[in-house]
C-alpha cells in the first residue's frame, strides 16, 4: 500500500506535464503532493480494517482533503448525497485497490475484496476487473511468483495485453483514464522493472495519468522489492497524521514492513 502512496507523489507533478524518459530527476519532486489517489487508498485500508461503510468512508476522507485533485465524476458523486455507482471504467478502481491484497492470503477473497471495493463506484465490468487485476498481481507478488509468471496469470484473468515491453508502449502511449487503458500498462511498468525505484520511473515513462500509473504500479513493485529506506522516509514525511495512523494498522495487522522509520 505504501508504494501506491509513493507512487502518487512521484507522478502528481507530471500528470499533466509528461516527462517520457526515465532520467527525470529528483525521484520525489520538491512540489510533489498526495492526490486523490492516496485519499481513496487510505479509506479503503480505513474502511476494511474498521468495518466501515466503503461510502462513508470515502465522504469522510474525501471531505477532509478537498482539494486533492478529484476526477470530475468522482467529486460529483462524493460531494453529494448520492451514495449509488454510476457505472465507472476508470482507473480509480485500480488505484485505491492495493490494501486488500494485505488483509487476507486467499486470492479468492482478495478478489472479492477488491469487487467491493471497485463496485461502490466503478461497477462496470472493466471497473471492477481493473481492481481485481491489481490485487491479483500484488497478491502474486508478495508470494515470490516470477514476473513472467504474474504477467501469464493476469493475462488469463483478465484478457489484457501483457506481452508488451514499456519501450513499446511509451512511444504511442497517450492520456488514458479507463482501466482497460492504463492498468495492464501500470502493471507491466512494475512486472519489467529490476528495482522499486525503477518501476516508478517506467510508469511515469510512457506519460499519461503518471500518478496513477504510477500509483498502480508502486504496490506491486513494493511487493516485488520492498521499498528502499531512504524512498520511504522522504514520502513519509510528507504523510499526514491522520493517515498515518491507518496505515501502520495495515501493515501492522499484515505482518508487512513499512520502511518508514
Amino acid at each position: 500500500m505504501f508504494g501506491a502512496l509513493i507512487g502518487d507523489l512521484v507522478g502528481s507533478v507530471y500528470e499533466w506535464n509528461n516527462y517520457k524518459a526515465k532520467d527525470f530527476q529528483p525521484l520525489i519532486h520538491p512540489r510533489a503532493f498526495l492526490t486523490d489517489d492516496t485519499v481513496l487508498t487510505v479509506a479503503v485500508a480505513d474502511a476494511f480494517l474498521n468495518g466501515r461503510g466503503l461510502v462513508d468512508s470515502f465522504k469522510d476522507w474525501g471531505g477532509r482533503y478537498p482539494d486533492s485533485d478529484w476526477g470530475g465524476r468522482f467529486s460529483r458523486w462524493l460531494f453529494s448525497e448520492d451514495s449509488e455507482p454510476y457505472g465507472s471504467f476508470g482507473n480509480g478502481a485500480a488505484m485505491r485497490v492495493s490494501p486488500v491484497a494485505m488483509l487476507s492470503d486467499d486470492l479468492d477473497e482478495i478478489l472479492e475484496l477488491a469487487r467491493l471495493s471497485a463496485a461502490v463506484t466503478h461497477d462496470h465490468p472493466e471497473g471492477i476487473k481493473g481492481a481485481q487485476a491489481t490485487a491479483m498481481a500484488i497478491h502474486y507478488a508478495r508470494l515470490g511468483y516470477a514476473s513472467d509468471d504474474i504477467r501469464s496469470l493476469v493475462a488469463d484473468f483478465s484478457g489484457y495485453d501483457m506481452d508488451r515491453s514499456v519501450d513499446e508502449i511509451r512511444p504511442g502511449y497517450r492520456f488514458d483514464v479507463t482501466c482497460q487503458g492504463s492498468v495492464p500498462e501500470a502493471l507491466i511498468c512494475a512486472l519489467e522493472a529490476t528495482s522499486f525505484e525503477d518501476a516508478l520511473r517506467n510508469a511515469i515513462s510512457i506519460g499519461g495519468d503518471s500518478d496513477t500509473l504510477a500509483a498502480i504500479a508502486g504496490p506491486v513493485a513494493e511487493a516485488r522489492f520492498g521499498i528502499p529506506q531512504a524512498i520511504g522516509l522522504e514520502a513519509w514525511a510528507r504523510v499526514p497524521m491522520d493517515m498515518r495512523s491507518v496505515i501502520e494498522r495495515l501493515y501492522e495487522s499484515a505482518g508487512g514492513e513499512l520502511n518508514a522509520n
